[in-house]
């Protein structure tokens, strides 16, 4: 298995610049796996494809405005992306700027001083504010898009789901910002289940895998929760012949993450993939390294709703995982034909 496998060509054009409106009426491509059959419809239909007794389960972690500028004391101006709270006043953040060593003070722009504490890897700092940052945020901060969405977001309200309620992550589970309240509503009135998890995504998730070989790829840790009530939640919709359907590969990472931990004695959910499926689950919360590859053995997920992915990224290797890498740039070689957007404000699949 090479990085190379999961290369594919993308014409620019084809980067959504602006989500959808209303966030139903993106389209939706429904890849069925046992079949490899292909459906072409609008995301508010996803209901057509979901039966009473089947769990979805959304990722409600909330984006933080966590783009920030401060000076240095002779006046340069410096940008901060924060990127991981470790403690209340200590973050690993991306840095922009020169000369930016160990010690040195900087003022944020109508916020508190940072002092930078320690040099991470490439532009990460370790960094500590004076006084909590959040309290700030309403006036200093900016809601960071990714490097590709060149367009000005209007309302930054649409660069989060419906749903989000725990803020911590410096980019949206994008697989999300398709469904309205409506939507989330009628699927609930048909009898499909709805439960929460929370992964505070980094912006390293969507960075593409720069090692020849995959698995020597160091992903970074994430940040997630699964509560007792949603793991009750899955037992029971397991036990019952349900579905659990996955929205996002947040999502997917969390319950496969809390899935290993249910079974290891000592948690450490970075090893190797288990090979024997128990789809038995239990509360977790804390930092997960998964790293999804093809071969893995899904011990929880059933489907799973997502976007379209960048080439040599993570997230089209843990696709690939679930559906088969060629069927998967199958399909994305179709979607290209049939002119769906890709990327955070692009369509969504729906893997069956």
């Amino acid at each position: 298995m090479k990085t190379s496998d999961f290369d594919y060509n993308l014409p620019e054009s084809y980067i959504a610049q602006t989500p959808s409106e209303p966030r139903d009426s993106s389209r939706l491509l429904v890849l069925h796996r046992d079949t490899g059959e292909l459906e072409h419809c609008i995301f508010r239909d996803v209901s057509d494809y979901l039966r009473a007794g089947d769990l979805l389960v959304l990722n409600q972690t909330r984006v933080i405005p966590a783009r920030i500028f401060a000076r240095k004391e002779t006046g340069g101006r410096v940008e901060l992306l924060l990127l991981r709270r470790r403690d209340e006043l200590t973050w690993e953040a991306l840095v922009g700027g020169k000369g930016l060593r160990v010690d040195m003070m900087l003022n944020v722009e109508d916020g508190p001083k940072v002092q930078i504490i320690e040099i991470l890897e490439g532009s990460e700092r370790l960094i500590k504010f004076s006084e909590p940052i959040e309290t700030y945020f309403s006036k200093v901060g900016n809601v960071p898009l990714p490097p590709y969405i060149h367009e000005k977001l209007d309302d930054p309200e649409r660069y989060q789901t419906v749903y989000a309620r725990e803020p911590g992550s410096a980019a949206a589970p994008t697989a999300g910002l398709h469904f309205t309240p409506r939507l989330l509503e009628e699927l609930q009135v048909k009898g499909v289940k709805i439960a929460y998890v929370t992964l505070h995504v980094g912006l390293d998730t969507f960075a593409p895998v720069t090692e020849a070989d995959p698995e020597t790829h160091k992903i970074h840790s994430e940040w997630c929760e699964l509560s007792q009530e949603t793991a009750d939640a899955i037992n029971e919709t397991k036990a019952r012949g349900g579905r659990v359907i996955a929205v996002g590969t947040t999502s997917v990472r969390t319950l496969e993450s809390a899935s290993r931990y249910s079974k290891l004695d000592k948690p450490t959910i970075s090893e190797s993939p288990i090979s024997s499926i128990d789809s038995h689950i239990s509360a977790f919360i804390g930092p997960t390294s998964l790293f999804i590859l093809p071969g893995y053995k899904f011990q929880i997920v059933d489907a799973m709703i997502t976007n379209f992915h960048l080439p040599k990224s993570t997230l089209l290797m843990l696709v690939s995982a679930f559906a088969g890498r060629e069927k998967i740039l199958e399909t994305y070689e179709i979607a290209i034909q049939e002119g769906y957007r890709f990327y955070s404000f692009g369509d969504a699949m729906l893997i069956l």
